[in-house]
């Protein structure tokens, strides 16, 4: 899942996010057209030479080509593991306003001993950290992360490996020192209850949020200083035993996102104990479905335009992206 020079793709979206994405390109969220859409993704000629690993959801995993073949075993055939998304979505959080917990553990091991059996080999539990007023609490904090720590433990046991992804979000005014402090209080207690949960770190991926002003902070920050605190962060949070970091994009734009990882090798690639690469959702999939419009005959460019934005992110990944490759690979 670490391989040198490839990434993940989180092509997981809940049904409420895939149909809102749907909407904004005029596309209705029929089953029928969620199925193209994923066909659309797993056929891309070449997935292999980028990607290590798919993020699925639920109905995705049950769905095949239109000549059949299973998705599942779609993505094999290119080399690629495929994985599961497993938790059940962010509600509010009783007694907690304005925060959320995520839901999904009740039955948990009965569903991973199923996804377990239908070939998956990853699993992926997102929780959801706000900044704003007088929050994240330390109850939060603590209720997600330790939901976290459960879920993982649960993959380990059923022989399945555990991403856990404790998000702090993009939307506030808050400062890059700020999301910086939320950030890593949350990594460093994230493994103190994975440590609690007998969790093997060797077994684990962390996904996390780089360390980004929030998106109507009237100072933004340069890629460089984005880089820097995105790594000192995880220096400062991060065992070396972890087997991989593996990042979301959390609203950044396709090239912003390129840009923010890329500079974390060039910068410091040397002093990084575990391996660093993208697990993008929107920052990958929004250029090709902007272009595929639900059209058949779109279908071909909008593969194309997706195997170049992996392959800038797999550049990327190596230190040897470029801005100016943007308009090569457009």
């Amino acid at each position: 899942m670490m391989a040198e020079g490839k990434g993940l793709l989180a092509m997981d979206e809940s049904m409420g996010t895939i149909s809102s994405r749907f909407e904004k390109e005029g596309i209705p969220s029929t089953v029928e057209n969620r199925r193209a859409y994923r066909e659309l993704i797993v056929t891309t000629p070449g997935i292999g030479d980028c990607l290590s690993g798919a993020i699925l959801f639920d109905e995705t995993v049950h769905q095949s080509t239109k000549d059949g073949i299973p998705f599942i075993e779609v993505l094999e055939r290119a080399g690629v593991i495929p994985g599961i998304k497993v938790d059940e979505g962010a509600v509010d959080m009783a007694g907690f306003p304005g925060e959320k917990i995520t839901r999904g553990l009740d039955n948990l091991r009965e569903r991973l001993a199923d996804y377990r059996g239908m070939r998956l080999r990853f699993a992926k539990w997102r929780a959801v950290i706000t900044i704003g007023k007088g929050i994240p609490s330390k109850g939060c904090i603590h209720a997600n992360t330790h939901a976290l720590a459960r879920y993982a433990a649960l993959c380990q046991e059923a022989g399945i490996v555990p991403i856990v992804e404790p998000e702090v979000l993009m939307e506030g005014d808050h400062d890059l020192e700020t999301c910086f402090t939320v950030s890593q209080s949350v990594q460093r207690e994230l493994f103190v209850q994975l440590e609690d949960q007998r969790v093997d770190l060797r077994g684990l991926i962390l996904k996390p949020n780089m360390i980004l002003p929030g998106l109507k902070s009237a100072t933004q920050a340069s890629t460089d200083e984005v880089a820097r605190a995105t790594i000192l962060c995880l220096l400062g949070s991060v065992p070396e035993a972890v087997a991989g970091v593996a990042f979301l994009s959390g609203g950044q734009s396709p090239q912003m996102a390129t840009e923010h990882l890329n500079a974390m090798h060039v910068q410091y690639a040397k002093l990084l104990p575990w391996p660093l690469t993208f697990s993008f959702s929107r920052a990958i999939q929004d250029p090709e479905l902007h272009y595929w419009k639900g059209k058949e005959e779109n279908v071909k460019g909008a593969q194309q335009i997706l195997h170049n934005r992996m392959l800038l992110n797999d550049l990327a990944r190596k230190g040897e992206y470029k801005p100016e490759l943007e308009k090569e690979y457009a």
